[in-house]
C-alpha cells in the first residue's frame, strides 16, 4: 500500500522508495514533483520561483485509503493517482489531457508485459539520475510553442526536438495544446522531448528531481496568460522600442556611427535605436570601449540623444585568456569550467572561456565593469550575444560545469541568467525603462525585458519562412518581444537583385514584426565569420553596407514605405505591448489564439494576426506576385491594399507585387492607422 497524505498544502504520494508531490500552484494549474531521494531538492524551483507564492491555492484532495487511490483539484484542473500508482490529469468536464503511459504488469486493463514504467528515474554516476516521463498520445493533438527552433513546422506533433540552447535554437520547454492544456517541464538540463503519435517522451539527461507545470483552459489566450502567471510577465516596453533600429556587423568607429546616425536623421527618416555591435572593445572580457576607434562614448551618447536615438551596445559572455579581468575573474571562479583538459571552451579570435552567469558573484562583476565603462557613459541599452552559451560548434555540454552544477544538469537556464545579471544590475542603478536584446532565453527569460532575436540565420527564403514559425511559437511560449535580422544575418550580397527582392520581403514581414530591427552581416565583406578561428589578436574587420537609403532606388523607395508604415501603427503596436505586459499576450500569434473555435485556423501556419485586428501573410518565396490568404471564420475583413471588404472562412487570392504585403484588418473594428496610410514625401 501506498503511502497518502495531505503535506505541504498538496496531496503526497509515496510507494516503494519514489515520492511524488502535486500542488495547486496558480489557477487552474498544478505542479508535479517525483524523486527517489529522501527529500524533494530545497530552494530548486527554476521558472517556478517567481510564482513560489502561488504554492498552496486553495485545492480539493480527496484521499481513499480502501481503494489505494487520491486526488487534488484545483480549479479546472485534477490530478488522479490510481492504485497502480499511475498519473491521470483532466479538466473540469473529466476529459483526459494527459496521462501517463505506462506498459508493465500489473496494470489492469493496460497490462503489458513490456516492463516500461510511465516515468523513470534512472541513477547515473554521481548521485544524480536521468530522468524520463512518458504520456499517451492522442489522435487529433496539435502542440505549439517550445520556444524558438528553425523548423517549418508550427504544429510540433510528429517533431523531435533537442532540449539544449544554441545558436538561433532557443528552448523554452512550454507546449500549449490544443486538447485544452499547457504543460512547462520545468527543468534546465540537456534532454529531449518528442512527440510521437503513439507517445510523448520528456528526457533529462542529469536531476534530482522530475519536475513540471501543467495547466487547463478552454482558450489559448487563458493558457498563455496563466502560463505567464507562473513564470512572469513582460515588462511594458517602453515607447521608443517600438520605432525602427538600425544595426549592421559591424560600425567600427564612434564617427562612421554617427554619420549613419545624422543620415536618416537628414532624409527623414525614422530611426529610434542604433547598434554598435562586437569587437568595439580592446580585448573580449574587457567591457568597454576601445578608446582608439571610440575616444568620447558620453559625447556620443549625448549627441545621439539629442537626434532623439538611443544606443545599443553589444556584449560578449567571452574573456580572453589575454584579457585584462581573465586571472581575477579565473582565481574567483568567475568562469565556466572544463571537465577535462583546457579551460578555454570558445575560440573566436582568441583562446575564451565564457564567464559563469549562474554564479552571483560573476554577474556582479561583469555589471560592475559594464556600469563603469557603459552605463555610467549614458548607454542604457545591452545586446546580450553569445547567450546559449555558444560552446564552439560541437556543443559538448558533458565537457563543462558551472557554479550551480554540471552543464548536463542545468545549461538551458545560462541565458535566463545572463539576462539576469543585466536587468538587476539596472534596477539597481535606477534605471526604470529596461531593454535588452539576447540570442538566447529559457522560460521566465521575458520577466527580464529581454527582446528574443532569432540568432544567425541565413539570407534566403527558405530561411525566411522559418522565421514566421519561429516568431510565432516563441510568442507562445511566453517571449512577447521578438525580433530577426531583417535581411537575414549572412549570404545577403548587396549588389545582387535577388537579394533586394529578399530584403524587401523580409522587410516587410519586419514591419509586423514586434520588434522592427535591421541587421546583417552583408556581403561584399571584409573576412568571413570562419577566419575568426584563426584570427587571433586581430582586428575584426565588417560588411557592406546595410543602411536602407544605400540600396538601390527602387529598393529604398519600398524600405522607406513600410518604414513609414511601421511608424503609422505605433499607437496600436504600444496597445499591443499592453496587452503582453498585462496578459502575456503574444503581439503576434497563430490565427487560432483569436479563432479558436475555427478548425481550420490551428493549420495555418504562414499567416498570423498581429494584434486582434490585423491579419498578416507574409510573402515567402521568390517571384511570387500572389498568394493565397485564409481569412478566418467569425470576422469580415477588408484587405488593406484594395479597402475589398470579405467573409471570413473562406480562402481568397490576392495580388501581391514587390512594393505589396497582403494585409486584412477586421472590418467590426478596422485599423484606420493602415486603411489611411500614405507613404510621406521625400525630404528634399
Amino acid at each position: 500500500m501506498a503511502v497518502m497524505e495531505k503535506r505541504n498544502n498538496g496531496l503526497y504520494w509515496e510507494h516503494a522508495g519514489e515520492q511524488l508531490l502535486i500542488q495547486s500552484w496558480g489557477k487552474d494549474s498544478l505542479r508535479v514533483r517525483v524523486t527517489k531521494k529522501n527529500d524533494f531538492t530545497p530552494n530548486q524551483d527554476w521558472a517556478l520561483a517567481y510564482s513560489k507564492d502561488q504554492a498552496g491555492q486553495p485545492n480539493e484532495i480527496n484521499i481513499d485509503q480502501d481503494q489505494n487511490q487520491c486526488q487534488i483539484k484545483n480549479g479546472n484542473i485534477t490530478a488522479k493517482i490510481n492504485e497502480f500508482g499511475w498519473l491521470t490529469i483532466t479538466n473540469a468536464s473529466g476529459k483526459v489531457l494527459l496521462e501517463e503511459r505506462w506498459q508493465v504488469k500489473p496494470g489492469g486493463k493496460k497490462t503489458s508485459p513490456l516492463g516500461i514504467p510511465g516515468r523513470e528515474l534512472k541513477p547515473i554516476i554521481g548521485g544524480d539520475y536521468s530522468a524520463t516521463m512518458r504520456f499517451e498520445a492522442f489522435d487529433g493533438e496539435k502542440i505549439y510553442g517550445m520556444g524558438q527552433r528553425q523548423e517549418k513546422q508550427l504544429n510540433y506533433k510528429g517533431c523531435i526536438l533537442e532540449l539544449a540552447q544554441r545558436n538561433t535554437q532557443a528552448t523554452v520547454p512550454f507546449v500549449l495544446s490544443n486538447r485544452g492544456y499547457g504543460f512547462l517541464w520545468n527543468n534546465p538540463a540537456i534532454g529531449q522531448v518528442t512527440f510521437a503519435n503513439n507517445e510523448t517522451k520528456w528526457e533529462a539527461k542529469d536531476t534530482d528531481q522530475l519536475d513540471f507545470w501543467v495547466t487547463a483552459a478552454d482558450t489559448p489566450s487563458e493558457i498563455v496568460e496563466n502560463y505567464t502567471n507562473a513564470t512572469g510577465k513582460v515588462p511594458m516596453l517602453p515607447q521608443f522600442a517600438s520605432g525602427f533600429w538600425q544595426c549592421k556587423l559591424r560600425y567600427k568607429t564612434q564617427d562612421e556611427l554617427l554619420k549613419v546616425a545624422h543620415e536618416y536623421k537628414d532624409k527623414g527618416l525614422p530611426i529610434n535605436v542604433i547598434v554598435i555591435d562586437f569587437f568595439h572593445w580592446p580585448k573580449q572580457g574587457e567591457w568597454k570601449f576601445d578608446p582608439k576607434y571610440w575616444p568620447d562614448p558620453k559625447g556620443m551618447v549625448d549627441e545621439l540623444k539629442k537626434m532623439g536615438i538611443k544606443l545599443m551596445v553589444s556584449i560578449w559572455p567571452t574573456v580572453d585568456v589575454n584579457s585584462e579581468n581573465y586571472d581575477e575573474m579565473n582565481d574567483k571562479g568567475y568562469l565556466v569550467r572544463a571537465e577535462r583538459m583546457y579551460q578555454d571552451s570558445y575560440h573566436f579570435m582568441g583562446n575564451e572561456t565564457f564567464f559563469d552567469a549562474t554564479n552571483p558573484g560573476a554577474r556582479k562583476f561583469i555589471w560592475d565593469k559594464v556600469k563603469q565603462h557603459y552605463y555610467d557613459n549614458g548607454v542604457r541599452m545591452f545586446w546580450l550575444d553569445e547567450a546559449e552559451p555558444e560552446y564552439g560548434f560541437m556543443y559538448d555540454f558533458d565537457h563543462f560545469r558551472y557554479f550551480q552544477g554540471p552543464a548536463l544538469k542545468l545549461s538551458n537556464i545560462y541565458p535566463l541568467d545572463y539576462a539576469k545579471a543585466f536587468y538587476e544590475g539596472q534596477k539597481a542603478a535606477g534605471q526604470k525603462e529596461i531593454v535588452n536584446l539576447v540570442r538566447c532565453v529559457w522560460s521566465g527569460s521575458q520577466k527580464y525585458g529581454v527582446v528574443l532575436w532569432s540568432g544567425d540565420v541565413h539570407s534566403t527564403f527558405e530561411s525566411l519562412q522559418k522565421q514566421v514559425c519561429a516568431g510565432l511559437n516563441a510568442g507562445l511560449s511566453g517571449i512577447s518581444w521578438w525580433t530577426t535580422d531583417i535581411g537575414g544575418f549572412t549570404g545577403g550580397n548587396v549588389h545582387d537583385p535577388k537579394f533586394h527582392e529578399l530584403l524587401t520581403r523580409w522587410f516587410q514581414f519586419g514591419t509586423f514584426c514586434p520588434i522592427m530591427r535591421l541587421h546583417g552581416f552583408r556581403e561584399p565583406a571584409e573576412q568571413t565569420i570562419e577566419h575568426a578561428d584563426r584570427m587571433f589578436n586581430k582586428p575584426f574587420g565588417s560588411g557592406a553596407f546595410n543602411e536602407i537609403y544605400k540600396y538601390p532606388k527602387a529598393t529604398y523607395q519600398i524600405l522607406r514605405k513600410y518604414l513609414f508604415m511601421r511608424e503609422a501603427i505605433r499607437p496600436y503596436v504600444m496597445e499591443q505591448m499592453k496587452k503582453a505586459h498585462e496578459d502575456g499576450t503574444p503581439v503576434m500569434r497563430p490565427l487560432f489564439y483569436d479563432f479558436h473555435n475555427d478548425d481550420h485556423a490551428w493549420d495555418i501556419s504562414d499567416e498570423y494576426m498581429f494584434g486582434p485586428d490585423v491579419l498578416v501573410s507574409p510573402i515567402l518565396h521568390a517571384g511570387q506576385s500572389q498568394r493565397d490568404v485564409y481569412l478566418p471564420s467569425g470576422a469580415d475583413w477588408i484587405n488593406v491594399n484594395d479597402k475589398k471588404t470579405y467573409h471570413g472562412g473562406q480562402t481568397v487570392t490576392v495580388p501581391c507585387p514587390i512594393d505589396t504585403i497582403p494585409l486584412f484588418t477586421r472590418a467590426s473594428h478596422p485599423l484606420k492607422s493602415l486603411l489611411d496610410f500614405t507613404t510621406p514625401a521625400e525630404k528634399d
